[in-house]
Formats: C-alpha cells, structure tokens, sequence
C-alpha cells in the first residue's frame, strides 16, 4: 500500500467515523486540494480513486488540466480570484468556483461567461468569522447577496456556499465560524444551495459536525 492509500485510507476512516456519529445520512464530498503537488501525485490518487481536485492559482491550474486531459477529472477553483485570470479560468471550464467572494466578482464572472455562452457554477464565499485577512460576504449580508445574484446575474450558477473556518487555534470560535455558515446555507437550501464547502485538513472533523458537506482537503492527503 503507498502512502497516498494510507492518507486516503485514514481519511476516509476519520469522515466515515464522524459523519455516522452526526448524521448517517451526510452525503461527503472530497476535493483534494492539489496546489502543492505535481500532475504525478494527482494522476496516482485519481487511480486510488479520487476524481475532484481543487488548484489555488489559475495558471497552476491550467497546467495540470493540459497535463491530465487524458482523465476524466473534475477540477475546482478554491483560491482567491483575481479579475484578470477570469477568461482563462473559464476557459478551462471548473465544475466549481468556490471562491466568489462578492457580488462584484459575480458580476465579473458573469459578464465574462455571457461573451463565452457559459453558464458557470459557482459558490459565494461567506468570512463567518468577520476577519479583515479573509475574503468573502459578511453573514449578515450573505443571504441578500445570494439572492440578489441568483436574481440578476444568469450567466453564473449559485450551488451553495463556502468558508474557511476561523484562523485561530480556539476550537469554540472555529465552530461559531462553521455554526454560522450552516445557518445561511439552511436558509438558502429552497433557494436551490447545495454545496456547504467548509472544513480543511485541520478542522474538517468539526466542519462535518457543523453540517459540511463539500471538504477542501490538502496536507491531510499528500503529506
């Protein structure tokens, strides 16, 4: 067994273990945070069976779909997006953008994906902690923002939303991080939401028992 297996192995064991103590019926998706490895790593876990993968930069990400065009991979967007890498990323056609962190940036999106005749999904990122380092749609706001794009923007496609859970080591203000995220996302399921991405290699226990559904895993797999 290679060490890929055992990570995978161990982490599956670790979501498993959690999903049946909170809720048995937690359907858990993987996205493997690929940004720190080579289209080597991710050809060995797709073969250990692995298909979503997540890339932090567009041009990291543009050279690994060239690289593994062969597979049949579903490639995410989970880094912080810069206006000018908009075109190329939808080029590459991501299953998901994880990282629209503004109704602005949704704009973008869509003004871009209207000239190309797409229809991008993507996923509003919430800064549940309100910390002034992180991107993304206060709570407070969240649910009018999604609405309002869901609303007017039809050349982007809302599944849900995401955040990245507070940057500290205090387990209770990390889970109010998560607690408040799975509020909204509560909230917007009759809105048709339906992807709660929270939850790291560091925290994704917690984040599953807050109600994630979507995991952004890196370390915790290709370490």
């Amino acid at each position: 067994m290679t060490q890929y297996e055992k990570n995978f192995d161990a982490v599956l064991s670790r979501i498993e273990a959690v999903r049946l103590e909170t809720n048995e019926h937690q359907i858990i998706k993987i996205i493997a945070a690929s940004k720190y490895v080579d289209a080597d790593a991710i050809r060995n876990f797709y073969n250990i069976g692995q298909r979503a993968f997540g890339e932090n930069r567009v041009q990291d990400m543009k050279e690994k779909v060239q690289n593994l065009e062969d597979l049949p991979l579903e490639w995410h967007f989970i880094g912080r997006l810069q206006t000018n890498k908009i075109n190329t990323l939808l080029d590459l056609s991501p299953t998901l953008i994880h990282s629209c962190e503004s109704y602005e940036m949704a704009q973008e999106i869509d003004k871009r994906a209207k000239v190309k005749a797409k229809k991008q999904p993507i996923l509003l990122q919430i800064n549940s902690a309100n910390e002034e380092t992180k991107a993304g749609i206060t709570p407070q706001k969240a649910q009018e923002t999604y609405l309002k794009i869901k609303e007017e923007l039809p050349n982007v496609s809302l599944k849900g939303i995401m955040t990245i859970g507070a940057h500290t080591q205090d387990q209770k203000a990390i889970q109010k991080s998560f607690e408040t995220t799975y509020t909204i996302f509560e909230n917007l399921q009759n809105q048709g939401a339906k992807y709660c991405s929270m939850g790291m290699s560091n925290d994704y226990p917690l984040a599953i028992k807050c109600g994630a559904n979507m995991l952004r895993l890196g370390s915790v797999l290709f370490k």
